[in-house]
């Protein structure tokens, strides 16, 4: 590790961050954000909303994920930036987008690692019950902090570490579930583990049909799950933020954005079918993770107690990523004059020191609020999580609509400059599929899930406080680019008195 740290790093530009995150990092950090809370810990709550229909839920959204992580992997490969969407939604938008794309996407991250800490205390409280949550969360946000504080190619080995750790037991999962299916074995719920509970169980694949209203007037069904298996995909654009420190970019970035449908599909159709078919999806309680719960069901405490660790890496993970990633995003937003100089900088090792101590002291918020309402700390945070996950999606595929009339235009980056046009457009080396409509789907898809938040409770506060949110964003862009034209008028004054 420190050799491939001095090789990639000792002649990089002092200001600059460094270049040396390789091929198997990416694709492990790519597979690492996306595979956390919300899969481990969230799915419960999805599960409960549509029953064995989730699985559909999460084939519809992970190919509208895998739609938005193309879109931003073709100007990604083209022009590979540290902060990604939102250098790109200030050169081919405008710097105002920038600014709101830039800061949204910091928040998401500030939120999405409340949701983490948030739940980091209910795995640490398997094995010890009596430490409180908060002290769980403090010491991962300490711990991890200091993590990120190395340079970027001991970070990509941390993460790489982290992430293996997840697929290697969400396969051990799926493979020990088909062997309690196939050679059925008796379980706690007194129903034989099989496929066809999918379909006998409490009302079949449908339980609560598309969407319906429950007794207590809250609403659930597939469409409903829809929102909760959005914030589950939350991290799988992480691979544009990295793009800035890959050594490799137009080969390595490719590669972890097609592997996305088939992680899609293992890790979280296969692992939740196998888990519905062991445990009946209406036994699912959501007092532990349907992981752990699937080994506790069979009688094999060991196990159960061995996968609440891999849930405790695999926060660890999320938390990690989000970090580093908000990091990167002060950095590039400095670099655009979006945010304070300072978090412009980097230290020798090219780690952006002060957005990663900045983007950890906001985080701290968590351990408070964990302390304070633990049951806000995770419904309402998520909620609010998913609406700023939902607006940064949205910039993305605008800006990739905006940047291919740039390109045509023959104002596209690198080689693409200067050519106009078809021919322009034809020599993109990643091109999104069916880019003259999917972004109009996706889009419409993304404005669907914001309208079903309306009919829940804490998703409905979430919307308002997205809408509120947004506006303090365009705002604060508002004040802060007239003092900088202010500034700007002054020192032209000033020389021209000179």
């Amino acid at each position: 590790m420190s050799a491939s740290h001095g090789a990639g790093e000792r002649n990089a530009d002092p200001q600059q961050l460094h270049k040396s995150l390789k091929n198997r990092h990416i694709q492990l950090i790519a597979l690492g954000g996306a595979i956390g809370t919300g899969l481990f810990y969230g799915s419960s709550e999805s599960i409960a909303l549509a029953g064995p229909s989730i699985l559909l839920a999460y084939v519809i959204g992970g190919a509208a994920i895998f739609v938005i992580v193309r879109a931003m992997s073709e100007m990604s490969v083209e022009e590979p930036k540290a902060g990604a969407f939102s250098y790109y939604a200030s050169r081919y938008w405008s710097k105002r987008a920038g600014f709101i794309s830039g800061w949204n996407y910091w928040f998401n991250y500030v939120l999405v690692s409340m949701v983490e800490l948030a739940v980091v205390g209910s795995f640490v409280n398997y094995w010890f019950p009596n430490i409180p949550q908060w002290a769980s969360a403090a010491f991962f946000l300490v711990l991890i902090t200091l993590l990120n504080l190395f340079g970027v190619s001991e970070f990509g080995e941390f993460e790489f570490w982290f992430a293996l750790i997840k697929i290697v037991a969400v396969i051990a999962m799926i493979a020990g579930g088909l062997w309690v299916i196939v050679a059925n074995l008796p379980t706690d719920s007194g129903v034989r583990a099989s496929f066809a509970n999918w379909f006998t169980v409490d009302g079949g694949f449908f339980p609560h049909g598309a969407m319906s209203r429950a007794a207590d007037g809250h609403w659930d069904g597939l469409l409903m799950a829809l929102v909760v298996v959005m914030f589950s995909f939350g991290g799988t654009e992480l691979i544009g933020v990295t793009a800035g420190e890959v050594e490799n970019p137009s080969k390595t970035i490719p590669r972890a954005t097609n592997g996305i449908i088939w992680r899609i599909l293992v890790f979280y159709v296969a692992a939740l079918g196998i888990i519905m078919a062991v445990v009946p999806w209406d036994r699912i309680d959501g007092k532990m993770s349907p992981f752990v719960q699937i080994f506790d069901s069979v009688g094999v405490p060991v196990a159960a107690g061995i996968l609440n660790f891999v849930c405790l890496t695999a926060v660890m993970s999320v938390y990690n990523s989000a970090l580093y990633s908000n990091s990167r995003m002060l950095f590039s937003l400095a670099r655009q004059g979006n945010a304070p100089a300072y978090l412009g900088r980097v230290n020798k090792r090219g780690v952006p020191v002060a957005g990663v101590l900045t983007s950890a002291a906001v985080t701290v918020v968590a351990v408070v609020v964990v302390f304070l309402w633990p049951q806000f700390a995770f419904n309402y945070l998520m909620s609010i999580a998913t609406i700023a996950a939902i607006i940064n999606w949205t910039m993305i595929m605008i800006t990739e609509m905006l940047f291919r009339r740039r390109v045509a235009a023959g104002d596209g980056p690198g080689e693409l400059n200067g050519l106009r046009g078809a021919e322009a457009l034809a020599k993109i080396r990643f091109k999104l599929p069916g880019w003259n409509w999917t972004p109009y789907v996706i889009i419409a898809f993304l404005a669907m899930v914001a309208v079903l938040m309306c009919f829940s409770p804490s998703y409905r506060i979430a919307l308002i406080a997205g809408v509120i949110w947004l506006a303090v964003l365009f705002a604060a862009y508002a004040i802060t680019s007239r003092a900088s034209a202010k500034r700007d008028a002054k020192t032209v004054l000033d020389s021209t008195r000179k």
